[in-house]
């Protein structure tokens, strides 16, 4: 599933190309996502210019003058800036035309979303989502309160978008890994330094992610079609059994919250 670097690597590569510019057709050719696309998105959109393209957690904003346009790429979607002319594939289920240029959503499993947001106020699914960790208001101090006296772990509470958002599975190891916190270590028990380390932890993690353009696992690619590369540095995610490459001694998997964990039982304390 596309996380939060893959998102922004998205947001990155889409925005110069069509920020500015002005609707001149939607295609949809299959409504049929995790939620129906709009069936009058055509008549919402079309004549209208694109004043922006944010992000806010895991979802992309098409900022519009009377509202925002929400895309959330699902479990294996992908948006790509293309030609006119460029033929459709099986799993192209939407065009938005901006002239010659085309976004163009690709989703295989169809489990995206293309909403719909009248106005200025935020959509329902962003409302309670919390901080985002590449903002300056995230750090140790903000980790350290937000956790007194909580006993979930130290990784499912990373996770947990009412928390902090974007922190997905892959970023959630390597981020612990780096600060040599084990994912099972109650939250709450950590004290100034580590959530400090942590938080610090996160923040690198993901902006090293984004400047590699995310991670390529099975179906991610950004907008130029290729995939990202951020894999090639994953120091323990997937690598159950391979040597730390900080301690040399073997990487463990064990299953938290239904999602598979990595970590180094050497390197990462309680």
């Amino acid at each position: 599933m596309p996380e939060l670097p893959e998102v922004e690597t998205t947001r990155r590569g889409i925005a110069p190309h069509l920020t500015g510019g002005h609707v001149s057709r939607v295609l949809i050719r299959n409504p049929r996502l995790r939620q129906p696309i709009p069936a009058d998105l055509a008549d919402i959109i079309g004549d209208r210019t694109l004043h922006a393209i944010k992000r806010r957690a895991k979802y992309l904003l098409l900022v519009f003058e009377h509202g925002t346009l929400l895309m959330h790429l699902g479990m294996s979607g992908s948006l790509r800036v293309i030609g006119r002319d460029t033929p459709p594939g099986k799993h192209d289920h939407i065009d938005i035309e901006f002239g010659d240029r085309v976004l163009r959503l690709h989703d295989p499993r169809r489990f995206g979303l293309v909403l719909w947001q009248q106005g200025s106020q935020a959509h329902p699914l962003l409302a309670r989502l919390g901080i985002e960790p590449l903002d300056t208001a995230f750090d140790g101090h903000w980790l350290y309160e937000a956790s007194r006296g909580r006993t979930t772990p130290a990784k499912l509470f990373i996770m947990d978008g009412k928390h902090i958002v974007g922190v997905g599975n892959i970023y959630a190891s390597e981020s612990l890994h780096a600060a040599g916190i084990d994912p099972r270590t109650p939250i709450g028990a950590l004290g100034p330094r580590r959530t400090a380390r942590l938080a610090e932890a996160i923040r690198r993690t993901l902006q090293v992610a984004i400047d590699a353009g995310g991670s390529t696992l099975r179906d991610f690619v950004h907008s130029d079609g290729k995939p990202g590369y951020f894999q090639h540095q994953h120091q323990v995610y997937g690598r159950a059994g391979q040597p730390c490459a900080r301690c040399g001694n073997s990487i463990r998997v064990i299953q938290m919250g239904q999602r598979s964990t990595y970590f180094c039982p050497t390197c990462q304390r309680r």
